[in-house]
């Protein structure tokens, strides 16, 4: 099947009747995933969005317990999930929403909260016939033409999109699209070609063995510990838990996201704090993206997006930062 690009607004007004469709737009001169409604500009050319679509299933801030104090007392679980559409996402933060599949829901625990809205999720990627100069999605493992772990797929085409039902919830999204999609007949435009490669095998064999090396004394010199990279990143997964109280009566129980750059971040109950400099916080997220996670699940945290490259105020690039640790010698 084929989607025309003069009946995308069409697609997208017949898919908002089954749920709420989320699609990357500019708001004030953000590039970011917002709910499809009247006069929002729908840019399907968009190859990143500034922020990432992860608010979508871990929101910012999520208001998760209500509770009463007093005699009778009481805590009752904040239930919020909708039906939801993802609509233009591309292929590395599919692979995003993967690596946060992996962190809140395993064997061992499943976030109500985030398995609620996932369950409700369906997404339509789209994928990438041209990259940003800041995209290395493809070191990191991530293939810009294909995206399995989506609902739909996408493949552009000179016309429009080539459509690919890859799932039983794409077969259901698909079905609300009676005769907006035509015959296949256009040919796929070759996937992007990131300009920025990383070999990864290096990087994987010695960065274990590299927690004390010289070398994060060198990386971390521009680092303001801002957060910066924290929060534009697709798979950043930091929070804290903040009570709100109205008055004396109760109140809720917050998520709000944190930061592992924050000094505050790891500080224990008694003070001591592990990581008590931007060396530390730096190495720990490093570490974090390109060994440990890796380690654990088979795949890399970081999804070559390129948001903290393009964002970081001090110019840290955690590309060049793996090519450093992938030449660096070791004892």
């Amino acid at each position: 099947m084929e989607l025309k690009k003069e009946n995308l607004e069409k697609v997208i007004t017949a898919l908002a009747q089954s749920g709420k469709v989320l699609l990357p737009s500019t708001v004030e001169g953000v590039k970011k995933f917002v709910p499809y409604e009247s006069g929002v500009q729908f840019d399907p050319d968009m190859v990143n969005t500034t922020l990432p679509p992860k608010d979508v299933l871990f929101p910012q801030t999520q208001k998760m317990y209500r509770f009463t104090t007093g005699p009778n007392a009481s805590v009752e679980e904040i239930q919020e999930a909708e039906d939801q559409i993802l609509f233009g996402i591309r292929p590395c933060d599919v692979q995003s929403i993967n690596c946060m599949d992996s962190v809140f829901i395993t064997e061992a625990f499943t976030d109500a909260f985030y398995s609620r809205k996932r369950d409700k999720l369906t997404i339509i990627a789209i994928a990438c016939s041209k990259a940003a100069a800041t995209c290395f999605c493809q070191s990191m493992g991530v293939n810009p033409g294909a995206a399995p772990a989506a609902d739909v797929l996408l493949v552009p085409t000179a016309a429009g999109w080539n459509v690919h039902c890859q799932s039983e919830k794409g077969e259901a999204a698909l079905k609300t699209l009676s005769g907006l999609l035509a015959e296949t007949t256009g040919q796929p435009l070759p996937a992007a070609e990131p300009e920025i490669k990383v070999d990864m095998t290096p990087v994987l064999e010695k960065i274990g063995t590299m927690f004390e090396h010289p070398l994060w004394d060198e990386l971390h010199r521009p680092c303001l510990a801002c957060g910066t990279c924290t929060f534009v990143c697709p798979t950043c997964y930091c929070f804290e838990m903040v009570p709100e109280m109205r008055g004396t009566a109760g109140g809720t129980e917050n998520r709000h996201w944190d930061s592992c750059m924050f000094s505050e971040y790891a500080r224990m109950a008694g003070g001591h704090n592990p990581r008590p400099t931007a060396k530390e916080r730096l190495r720990n997220r490093y570490l974090h993206k390109l060994s440990y996670f890796s380690e654990r699940n088979g795949f890399n945290l970081c999804v070559g997006c390129g948001r903290c490259v393009a964002k970081c105020p001090a110019g840290l690039d955690i590309s060049k930062a793996a090519e450093m640790i992938g030449e660096a010698k070791t004892v």
